[in-house]
Protein backbone atom coordinates (compact mmCIF):
# COMPACT_ATOMS: atom_id res chain seq x y z
CA UNK A 1 0.00 0.00 0.00
CA UNK A 2 1.17 3.57 -0.91
CA UNK A 3 1.73 6.20 1.55
CA UNK A 4 -1.41 8.24 -0.13
CA UNK A 5 -3.59 5.53 0.45
CA UNK A 6 -2.40 4.85 4.28
CA UNK A 7 -3.16 8.16 4.78
CA UNK A 8 -6.29 8.10 3.45
CA UNK A 9 -7.62 5.40 4.90
CA UNK A 10 -6.51 7.03 8.11
CA UNK A 11 -8.47 10.49 7.52
CA UNK A 12 -11.38 8.51 6.76
CA UNK A 13 -11.26 6.47 10.17
CA UNK A 14 -10.69 9.62 11.91
CA UNK A 15 -13.81 11.37 10.04
CA UNK A 16 -16.37 8.40 10.80
CA UNK A 17 -14.44 8.04 14.71
CA UNK A 18 -15.31 12.14 14.40
CA UNK A 19 -19.40 11.78 13.41
CA UNK A 20 -19.51 8.82 16.37
CA UNK A 21 -17.90 11.13 19.16
CA UNK A 22 -20.27 14.32 17.58
CA UNK A 23 -23.50 11.52 17.77
CA UNK A 24 -22.68 10.77 21.49
CA UNK A 25 -22.44 14.10 22.23
CA UNK A 26 -25.40 15.22 20.75
CA UNK A 27 -26.96 12.16 22.91
CA UNK A 28 -25.41 13.74 25.85
CA UNK A 29 -26.61 17.32 25.51
CA UNK A 30 -30.33 16.05 24.53
CA UNK A 31 -30.35 13.85 27.90
CA UNK A 32 -29.27 16.99 29.90
CA UNK A 33 -32.47 18.81 28.04
CA UNK A 34 -35.42 15.58 29.55
CA UNK A 35 -37.05 16.58 32.47
CA UNK A 36 -37.15 13.12 34.44
CA UNK A 37 -40.11 12.39 36.25
CA UNK A 38 -40.35 13.01 40.58
CA UNK A 39 -40.97 9.54 42.57
CA UNK A 40 -44.71 10.04 42.89
CA UNK A 41 -45.03 10.63 39.29
CA UNK A 42 -43.40 7.71 38.28
CA UNK A 43 -45.05 5.59 41.02
CA UNK A 44 -48.22 7.03 39.77
CA UNK A 45 -47.46 6.37 35.97
CA UNK A 46 -46.04 2.36 36.79
CA UNK A 47 -49.63 1.71 38.55
CA UNK A 48 -51.60 2.70 35.48
CA UNK A 49 -49.45 0.81 33.32
CA UNK A 50 -49.85 -2.23 35.26
CA UNK A 51 -53.70 -2.04 36.23
CA UNK A 52 -54.03 -1.47 32.48
CA UNK A 53 -51.67 -4.58 31.65
CA UNK A 54 -53.28 -7.12 33.62
CA UNK A 55 -56.96 -5.77 32.36
CA UNK A 56 -55.54 -6.18 29.09
CA UNK A 57 -54.76 -9.70 29.52
CA UNK A 58 -57.83 -10.68 31.41
CA UNK A 59 -59.42 -9.24 27.89
CA UNK A 60 -57.82 -11.59 25.94
CA UNK A 61 -58.19 -14.60 28.06
CA UNK A 62 -62.14 -14.02 27.89
CA UNK A 63 -62.11 -13.33 24.36
CA UNK A 64 -59.74 -16.45 24.25
CA UNK A 65 -61.81 -18.24 26.29
CA UNK A 66 -65.21 -17.87 24.29
CA UNK A 67 -63.87 -18.34 21.25
CA UNK A 68 -62.91 -21.59 21.73
CA UNK A 69 -66.09 -22.17 23.50
CA UNK A 70 -67.58 -21.28 19.92
CA UNK A 71 -65.17 -22.83 17.62
CA UNK A 72 -66.21 -26.31 19.78
CA UNK A 73 -69.69 -25.70 19.21
CA UNK A 74 -69.57 -25.30 15.90
CA UNK A 75 -67.23 -27.71 14.86
CA UNK A 76 -68.92 -30.56 17.12
CA UNK A 77 -65.68 -31.43 19.01
CA UNK A 78 -67.54 -30.28 22.75
CA UNK A 79 -70.45 -31.81 22.12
Amino acid sequence: MSDTQVKEKQQTKDKQESRISSFFKGVRTEFKKIIWPDRYTLAKQLVAVLIVTVLTGILIALVDYVSGIVVNLITGIGA
